[in-house]
């Protein structure tokens, strides 16, 4: 799939199942020997509240048939809390994209929290021009994390 087929639109309520189910697949493939099915009911309220205040775009398989990613971008405050692409997508412009999508949601800068030991999202966010500003942790997980930030 190249970027040129990659279609991005806004996020749709019908789609709030499909969302999770590819959070809880893309998640899995990162860490393995997490259960994140167990995962799910905090994931689906922490999914309807950053509704409220985010903006998500999506991007589509080539037949439409079902999500290839998302991103979800606060546009009042820049956080980017959410970017997932599906396992069978990526490595195909789809998160590189998305992340446009995000800059363009967050003008005025983006920032965003990494898992320290994700060493593959670390390279991507920055390959995409983000730097590592803090550390922190998980308050859900305690795992530590990076603070990343993004400036136009």
């Amino acid at each position: 799939m190249s970027q040129a087929m990659i279609k991005l639109r806004p996020y749709q309520t019908t789609e709030f199942d499909a969302a999770l189910a590819l959070w809880q697949r893309a998640w899995q493939l990162a860490y393995p020997q997490i259960d994140f099915s167990k995962r799910l009911d905090w994931f689906r309220e922490h999914w309807s509240n950053l509704l409220l205040d985010s903006k998500v775009v999506v991007a589509e398989c080539p037949d439409a048939s079902r999500l290839a990613g998302f991103v979800a971008v606060s546009p009042r405050t820049g956080y980017l809390d959410q970017i997932v692409v599906a396992p069978e997508a990526q490595r195909m412009g789809v998160g590189k994209a998305l992340l446009g999508a995000a800059k363009q949601i967050g003008q005025d800068g983006l920032y965003l929290h990494v898992n320290k030991d994700n060493t593959r999202a670390l390279a991507f966010y920055q390959a995409g021009g983000f730097i590592i500003a803090g550390e922190d942790f998980n308050r859900r997980s305690g795992a530590p994390v990076y603070m990343m930030t993004w400036r136009p």
